[in-house]
């Protein structure tokens, strides 16, 4: 079967497909969220170093931010997803700090769970889960609560592998991973897009539910898109793609084009013309398309991406929304975390004419 970059045939296709120029006659709602897959002991660094990136973001991240506010006077936000298998308290609370609303100012993000882990049993990934969600909670006051009181969390896998998804079948070993997010609280996956990794889904840039094949890996290949009036299936989980889109600007051997896949790293700053990308792949609810969903991810705790996140090229970004806002009043962006971003995915299923962040509350789980 045909594959660029380890995508199909039918995915390439897809990408191909860009959504036209911004519109002017109406309002384009821009929902940017910045998830890190955030690991301080990144290669198997010692405490020493592990400490120091913790405290670098707890340092430099405020001082990045002021200033910078969005089309409704909010800061920029960062959504940690902290690895499970990588628990240390202290760093979880220096985080929690930054995260929450000191006196005086704005939070500056929020913390979600991530896992890292290897042949595994769906016993043990329902265990693993479950605990650190208690921690999160229980010791150190985060994630979220919904009106019936279940703890529920936004998740990304580690490796990508998200319900055993690999072909050599690395990175994971348990097929209902889709159940067990479910059922232990998860309101919504953000893993995707993992391109050029093999465990790409082909579905793209797009929201959706994936319903469990608990006897398959992969399920959450293909779902249902979510779309305004439409009811999500049961027993589904809702799953938030960012931007895969093909970069003409960056060939490879003058031919073929580059890959854009929203990951944030020193070598690939945000930039423009990369937001253009992003906006164009158009993920958003069917029959909402003023409301775009911009999931953006990268690897902040590793010190080469913390200098790009945390200086210059970041805040010069920032800066450059809001420029192109006060020139082009139809343009309104907001920095959300990615517990808000699933709330709003429901807001724009319920054709909201636009997104209504006092009515905010945790997301279905």
């Amino acid at each position: 079967m045909f594959r660029l970059r380890g995508l199909h045939f039918s995915t390439v296709a897809r990408l191909l497909r860009l959504a036209p120029a911004e519109p002017t006659n109406v309002p384009l709602h821009v929902l940017l969220c910045v998830a890190d897959h955030y690991e301080p002991k990144w290669a198997a660094a010692p405490p020493h170093v592990q400490q120091e990136r913790v405290d670098r973001w707890v340092r430099e991240y405020p001082s990045m931010a002021a200033g910078l506010e969005d089309s409704r006077g909010r800061p920029p936000q960062h959504t940690y997803f902290y690895p499970a298998e990588e628990y240390e308290p202290e760093y979880l609370d220096q985080l929690a700090g930054l995260c929450r609303q000191p006196e005086g100012r704005q939070g500056l993000g929020d913390i979600e769970i991530h896992l890292h882990h290897d042949r595994d049993t769906s016993a043990g990934f329902r265990e693993k889960i479950e605990t650190f969600k208690q921690r999160l909670f229980f010791a150190h006051g985060l994630l979220s609560q919904d009106a019936e009181g279940r703890i529920g969390y936004g998740f990304i896998h580690g490796n990508w592998a998200l319900d055993n998804s690999r072909p050599d079948g690395r990175w994971c070993g348990v097929n209902d991973e889709i159940t067990i997010l479910r059922e232990t609280g998860c309101y919504a996956d953000f893993t995707m897009p993992s391109a050029p990794d093999p465990a790409q889904t082909r579905t793209v840039n797009s929201i959706y539910y994936a319903v469990d094949d608990p006897q398959k890996p992969n399920s959450h290949d293909r779902g249902t898109v979510a779309a305004v009036g439409s009811a999500p299936p049961k027993k589904s989980l809702l799953m938030i793609q960012g931007p895969l889109a093909l970069d003409w600007q960056r060939r490879k051997w003058g031919l073929l084009p580059g890959l854009e896949n929203g990951d944030l790293t020193a070598r690939r700053p945000p930039s423009w013309s990369r937001f253009d990308l992003w906006r164009r792949a158009g993920v958003s609810v069917v029959g909402q398309p003023n409301w775009v969903f911009i999931k953006l991810h990268t690897h902040g705790a590793q010190e080469a991406n913390s200098a790009m996140l945390l200086g210059e090229p970041m805040r010069a970004f920032h800066q450059a929304l809001a420029d192109h806002a006060r020139q082009n009043p139809w343009f309104r962006y907001y920095y959300v975390t990615a517990r808000e971003m699933a709330c709003l995915a429901h807001q724009a299923e319920q054709g909201l004419a636009a997104p209504a962040f006092d009515m905010l509350a945790a997301p279905a789980q």
